[in-house]
């Protein structure tokens, strides 16, 4: 069984275990669960495809940890102008594992 659920303006496709990075979830402590209702697809036994979301679906999440991602670095460079900007960030991210899927 598995789910497409929506966060953040991403869609992730989950099974019961994964763990995923999501942005950062404010006001969350860890071995806390959080409640995702909107799920776009469930796929069991049959297929639930909702329009937009599938109605009394939900995903329970529980919470790892609070972390910074992997450093991006931003290089641009204008060839033979002497111009060059370098700027780099980290995104705040939230460790959950998927502990129930809810059709």
């Amino acid at each position: 069984m598995y789910a497409v659920i929506k966060h953040g303006g991403k869609q992730y496709k989950v099974h019961q275990g994964d763990i995923l990075e999501l942005d950062r979830i404010e006001g969350v402590e860890p071995k806390q669960t959080i409640d995702i209702n909107e799920v776009i697809l469930v796929k069991g036994d049959d297929i639930k495809i909702g329009s937009p979301v599938v109605e009394g679906a939900k995903v329970v999440l529980e919470v790892i940890n609070q972390a910074r991602g992997k450093k991006v670095v931003i290089f641009k460079k204008r060839r033979r102008k002497d111009s060059k900007r370098k700027r780099g960030f980290r995104r705040d991210l939230t460790r959950v594992v998927v502990k129930e899927i809810q059709a």
